[in-house]
This record gives structure tokens, sequence and C-alpha cells, in this order.
């Protein structure tokens, strides 16, 4: 049976489900197609980066004689859809089925669905087993939790693949080290020199086709340097795990400005295109546990990430879709402002990241919870235009990763599914975190008046505006009580600078 192996752009693996029992007389299907590029208009440097990783990835599968029919987006005849690509390559081919492995997306589910009746032969639809936990695993765990919680789901992704477990306990008896995790960055401190990879010929060909068709969509295509194959995302995880994991877990929370690395692993964006699998990964990390060279908290933080974070966030996609995408239970409606988009800000925290992730498509975890995402929730921020900007702008951004994220963890737009409360916070936690308030042109200890830092206000202007739907929270209480003791006066200056602050953002929607 001749089968036509259609794999998609995040799906770059050659243990990928669609290609377990390939067999010669088959063919394996990839598109580069324009609709992909632009239900969004995507990051430059995520468009060249998936562009350039899928072209490698064809030439590694044609190094191991497998027949690729691999479709440019340059192609004069390329229908610039998968549905269109699909039906050309079936008539081309005149496969007895085509073989899939299930998209990471909505849209793109729904969009195989059709599969069937639009081609003329078989279309089998696998799962992704790249992923620990199935849909039907997760939805069986949380079948009866009226909240879920990321923890308990966490502990038993634990116990069933084995990772950091002494028998059935934890390992050095803690499930969590995160107490372990959140140590400001001192000056004396250094992150280790990160490697860069090299543009080759047909990266280059990518980078000079995304500049010319897509040189309007937001972001910077300079010195790009990231891995774009199999052999450099493995290196790239090696030099994590020898010279960056020792210390990641200590200082995962901290930022400091002009270095959006640190010790962080940046190998996100790999793992979700499949040019490392999350178990490698894993595996790599709790060897360097086990052998002495990475200490429990870096080690315990870096697998919850991927077995924990990782793989909650996409069970909660899946069997929330599709309605969770209007989730908006704080009634949140105010639109982003423009300088999410130009970076043109005085607020420094902002302007640090803005100017990384046009750069480089790239913000850490905190950066994107605590600074812009406490900033999106503070000021009420329309949840569809907030998922809309993390889509465009990061590189490991794809819908079942990124709105879980923001309407969960940042907005709180789903009332509390999975948050135990709001992650707002005020200047200090900021100013505690990173070196950004040193220069701001606000003060992050002024809480009112001429120069101080808006979060501030915002914060006290969030809690208060949201009282009737937030004060019956246990883990508000202390918050409300504080509220409550405020002055009066003083709450209605609180109140009114936050007020003046929110009206004064222009937001023409031109970007």
């Amino acid at each position: 049976m001749a089968s036509l192996r259609f794999v998609l752009g995040d799906q770059l693996s050659r243990e990928i489900s669609s290609l377990s029992d390939l067999e010669a007389g088959d063919t394996v299907l990839m598109v580069e197609v324009a609709a992909e590029a632009n239900y969004v208009r995507h990051h430059q440097r995520k468009i060249a980066f998936l562009f350039a990783a899928m072209r490698h990835f064809a030439d590694d599968l044609r190094e191991r004689d497998v027949s690729v029919d691999y479709v440019r987006l340059d192609d004069e005849a390329n229908t610039g859809s998968f549905t269109g690509e699909l039906q050309r390559a079936v008539e081309r081919h005149a496969p007895d089925r085509v073989v899939v492995t299930e998209p990471g997306e909505w849209r793109v589910r729904e969009m195989m669905a059709d599969w069937r009746e639009e081609v003329a032969c078989e279309v089998e639809i696998r799962p992704d087993d790249r992923f620990i936990c199935s849909h039907e695993r997760f939805s069986e765990w949380a079948e009866g939790h009226k909240d879920l919680r990321m923890e308990y789901f966490y502990r038993e992704m634990r116990r069933e693949t084995g990772y950091l477990m002494e028998g059935d306990k934890p390992a050095e008896g803690k499930w969590n080290f995160d107490h372990s995790n959140r140590e400001p960055l001192k000056t004396s401190v250094k992150a280790p020199e990160r490697p860069t990879y090299s543009v080759d010929e047909g990266t280059q060909e990518v980078i000079d086709l995304v500049s010319s068709r897509f040189g309007n969509h937001f972001g910077s295509l300079e010195d790009f340097d990231y891995p774009v194959s199999r052999r450099q995302a493995l290196h790239y995880l090696n030099w994590f795990i020898d010279e960056a994991l020792p210390d990641f877990g200590t200082y995962q929370d901290a930022m400091r400005s002009g270095e959006p690395l640190l010790f962080h692993s940046h190998i996100s964006a790999l793992i979700n295109c499949g040019l490392i699998d999350p178990r490698e990964a894993c595996d790599r990390a709790e060897h360097a546990y086990r052998d002495g060279k990475a200490p429990i908290n870096a080690v315990e933080g870096f697998i919850r990430q991927i077995i924990g974070w990782r793989e909650f966030i996409r069970g909660v996609y899946w069997r929330e879709m599709p309605d969770y995408a209007a989730s908006n239970k704080l009634f949140a409606q105010r639109k982003l402002p423009d300088f999410f988009w130009t970076g043109e800000t005085d607020l420094n925290c902002l302007k640090q990241c803005f100017a990384e992730v046009k750069a480089s498509a790239y913000n850490h975890h905190i950066q994107r919870l605590m600074v812009i995402g406490n900033f999106c929730l503070l000021c009420g921020f329309d949840p569809r235009e907030v998922q809309e900007w993390y889509l465009v702008v990061y590189h490991d951004a794809y819908e079942w990763v990124e709105m879980p994220n923001v309407v969960g963890m940042i907005l709180y737009a789903d009332g509390g599914l999975f948050a135990s409360k709001p992650y707002a916070a005020s200047a200090n936690y900021i100013d505690k975190m990173s070196d950004y308030c040193g220069d701001c042109a606000y003060s992050a200890s002024k809480k009112t008046g001429e120069g101080a830092c808006p979060f501030n206000v915002l914060y006290w202007d969030f809690i208060a505006r949201n009282e009737d739907r937030l004060k019956g929270n246990p883990r508000m209480n202390r918050t409300y009580a504080t509220l409550e003791r405020m002055d009066g006066e003083k709450v209605k200056t609180i109140r009114r600078e936050a007020t003046r602050f929110l009206d004064g953002l222009v937001a023409t929607g031109d970007y």
C-alpha cells in the first residue's frame, strides 16, 4: 500500500507517528503555504525559522533515501493552503492513503476532518505521541475536578514517567523546589557564553524569501543565529545541560537588561517544532542530576516546565476548545496600545521586553507573565487582542500553548479554571527580580503622584474595579483586607491616576 505521509511544519521528527511505519515506495509531503504564515502576521523570524527547519528536515530525510515531495512557498503552482497542496499531491502520486499526525491547533484539526471528503483516497489521522499525556488520559485525570491544578497533574506525570522519582517518592523528598528558584540576579553573576549557528546557503535563501514576502510583518531578521537542523538542535540542548542548567533553577525568574537568555534553555521552539523530543530533553536533564552535574532545584524546575506545564496546557486547550478562545470573565475590553508593536514606551521593563522580542522572537517566561502579561491584566486589555499578540511575536507560539497561557494564566479570563488567583503585581516584584527599574523614568517605590510607577496605581485600580469578581477568592483575602483599610481619598487618587494613564494609551489598530 503506497502512502503519502503529510508532515506539517511543527512535526519535524523522524519518530513522528505519521512516519513510524514508513516504507519503501511511500512519499513524504511537506509544504510551505502562505495561509499558515498569514493567518496571523507571524514574526518574520518565526516564519524563517520554521521554513529553514522544514527544508533541513526534508534534506535529512532525503539523505536516508526517503522520497520527499517538498513544495516551496515561491513555487508558481502553490495554492497557498494545506488542503490545496494535499489535493495536488494526491493527484501527482495517486496514493492508496494519506497518513498524517494530528495537528496542534484546533483550526487545522477541523480542516483535516474535511480531507476525507476532499481527497480521492483514505485519510488516516494518527495521535501525536510526542506528548506524554494523550487527550483521553488528560480528560480522565480532569474528570470531576471543578478547578484544574497543574501541580497535581504534574505529580501524576512524574509517577507515570519515573522522572526524579525514588520508588514512589519524589527525589530528595519534594515534588517542587520553586522556593529555591526565585533569586534575583546579582551583578557578579555572569551567564555562560551561548553558542550561535552560522547561516548556510539554504537558510539564507529562506531569510531572503521571508524578507521579500513578509517584510511588513513584525520583527527583525538581522543576526539570525538559531538552530534550524536536528544536529544543531542537539548541540544546543547539550550545551544547555552542560553549561546553563546548573544555575537555571536559582535564577529562572531573574531579568537583566540586554541579556534576554541568561540561564534559560531557549529550546522551546525546537521542542514545539519537533527537532528535539521532550523526553530526550528530560532524560538528559535527569542524567545531569543523577551524575551530580546539576542540582535538584534546576533539574526539577526544567522537567516541570516540560512534563508539567507543557503537557497540562495542551490538555486544557483540547479539553476546553472551541469556546475557550472567547473567555473573558473579567470583562476586559481595552484595546492593545500601539507601543506593543513599536516598543516606544517610557516604562523601561516593557521597553526592554519589546526590544528583545522584536529582535529575537523570544522572551523568557517571567517576562511574558510578570512584566508584559501583568501589564495586560492590570490594564484590562481585550483577551482576543492579547492572544493574537502573543501568537504573533513568539517563535515558540502555537495556539495550543499560547491560548491557555494567555486566557488562564496571564489574564485570568477563564475565571480561575487552573490559576488559583490572578497573577497581578505592583512594581515591587519587577524591581526585586530585575535591574529594569534603575534606568526607568518612573520610580518603583513611589506609589502615587508625578514620577510614580504606573504599575503601582494600576495594581490597586485592578483590585478595586474587580472587587465583585475576585473578593470571594480565599487567596485574595489579604489583598482586599488591605484595600478596605486604605483611606478613601487615597483610593480615589489611585483610581483617578490609573484612569488618566489608561486613557492616555494610544491604540490606533494600525499595526
